[in-house]
């Protein structure tokens, strides 16, 4: 019988100061923190999984956050992130879930709200003819990863929060003779040049009024284009 496939998220404990930390200087810290619960609640939305489809385990910090993050998403299976950086982190994860039995598995974060359930699917089905599958974003990292067994090597020596992170993630599979495949390339939100990039996928998934006060804080009195 094959193992079930599962769907790892990390999320943060939506807390002012704590997330979308380089949107402050534009939007404030209350607007940024409503950006990312907005962005987050999304891909949550858009991932959520049909039967038969996968499992999802969401990973939170701080440790301390546990109540908060039941109460934020309620009746999810939640574990605390472990690790000194974020390849740390999820190299844990995935780690946890093959303990508990998972098959394939995918891990997504918070900052495309476009990745989708179907999304998550084609990562899915790649690692029957791949050991690697990578969604790319536009700032030189990766929205996805999917593995099918534990590659704790393949996060040594990254240089997290760059923009060679795919690029340096890719050629580590190579030295690890792991096979990698693509998916599409999205956009991911992080800064405010970000917002005003995406702005024309992005402003159907913010509500108002607060969708209004980040559009003024990234075009000002410019039309968006």
């Amino acid at each position: 019988m094959s193992r079930p496939d599962a769907l790892i998220v990390f999320l943060k404990e939506p807390r002012a100061g704590f997330v979308k930390t380089r949107l402050v200087p534009a939007l404030g810290t209350a607007d940024a923190l409503l950006l990312y619960r907005a962005l987050a609640e999304e891909e949550v939305r858009r991932t959520e999984p049909q039967a038969g489809d996968y499992t999802r385990l969401f990973f939170f910090a701080p440790a301390e956050a546990r109540a908060k993050m039941e109460a934020w998403f309620p009746g999810e299976a939640w574990t605390a992130q472990v690790g000194d950086d974020l390849g740390a982190r999820m190299s844990a994860a995935f780690e946890v879930a093959f303990r508990r039995g998972a098959g394939r598995t995918a891990i997504v974060g918070s900052d495309v709200p476009w990745v989708s359930r179907e999304t998550v699917l084609e990562a899915l089905r790649r690692l029957d003819d791949s050991d690697v599958v990578l969604g790319p974003s536009e700032d030189g990292g990766y929205y996805l990863m999917a593995l099918s067994r534990p590659q704790p090597a393949l996060f040594s020596g990254i240089p997290w929060s760059t923009r060679t992170v795919l690029g340096a993630t890719v050629e580590r599979a190579g030295t690890l003779g792991l096979s990698v495949q693509m998916l599409d390339v999205l956009p991911d939100i992080d800064t405010i040049e970000d917002v005003r990039s995406a702005w024309g996928r992005l402003q159907g998934l913010v509500p108002e009024p607060l969708r209004s006060r980040v559009q003024s804080a990234a075009f000002g009195g410019r039309r968006p284009v």
